[in-house]
């Protein structure tokens, strides 16, 4: 079976320029091109799309994803399986969020009583601001005024953005955790976490094993990670030592 752009972007939901431009990065590259310059695509490119199109709704941007593929240990029935574990996880946090909107109406109306710690226990992710903060407070007051020079800068919608992607940044790690540490999927998200420290300030190799000190030693940082998952701050400390680790010396 062979599929022009047209009919594999149809097929995929996505547009004809996605996939030129997937083909310009050499991304997913069509197997074959005619005389007349159309590219064809076949099964293998197929399932290649679809497993582009997973790790991109699981936050992943394209250059990990390339990564991802051209491991040579990659395998596309591994990955199903744990795209599986992420999407159930986030179906789990939708449920969880749909749970306090349910509960909240109920509230609204009359019919039952919220503390304000429920009304907002779905959101523990906005605690990230917090937390950073006090990192910084240990390693001195420039970090301290940079994070908040940073912070203070953005709208609240750019707030409002920064606090969901962190949120999904923990999750989709805690999804992973299965995987181990170590594993691509992991270390390609502590790549993302570290990433989006920068929305607070530029975070050093020391300041992220700290930061990994921190949210496992720490009595009430590790009480705040452990309320999102048992064993996450334990996680998250190896899980960033093996990053720094394999980061290049210059």
């Amino acid at each position: 079976m062979q599929y022009t752009v047209k009919q594999l972007a149809s097929l995929a939901g996505i547009s004809v320029r996605t996939l030129h431009y997937y083909d310009q990065i050499g991304l997913l590259k069509p197997a074959s091109v005619g005389e007349n310059g159309y590219r064809y695509y076949d099964k293998e490119a197929a399932l290649r799309l679809q497993q582009i199109l997973f790790y991109r709704e699981l936050d992943f941007t394209l250059d990990e994803i390339a990564q991802i593929l051209s491991r040579p240990e990659f395998d596309a029935l591994e990955a199903l399986g744990e795209h599986r574990v992420a999407l159930e996880a986030r179906i789990e946090r939708l449920k969880g969020l749909i749970h306090t909107v349910d509960s909240t109406i109920l509230y609204l109306k009359g019919k039952t009583t919220m503390s304000q710690k429920q009304l907002f226990e779905e959101f523990s992710a906005e605690k990230q601001k917090e937390y950073e903060a006090e990192a910084q407070r240990r390693w001195g007051e420039k970090h301290v005024k940079e994070s908040q020079k940073r912070w203070g800068s953005y709208t609240a919608e750019e707030k409002k953005r920064v606090l969901s992607e962190g949120n999904v940044i923990y999750q989709d790690i805690i999804a992973a955790m299965p995987l181990g540490p170590g594993s691509p999927q992991v270390q390609a998200m502590i790549a993302r976490w570290r990433q989006h420290l920068r929305y607070f300030y530029e975070p050093t190799p020391d300041m992220l094993r700290g930061l990994g000190d921190l949210y496992n030693d720490d009595p009430d940082f590790n009480a705040n990670f452990t309320r999102m998952h048992p064993d996450l701050a334990k996680f998250m400390k190896s899980a960033i030592e093996i990053y720094c680790q394999n980061l290049p010396v210059n």
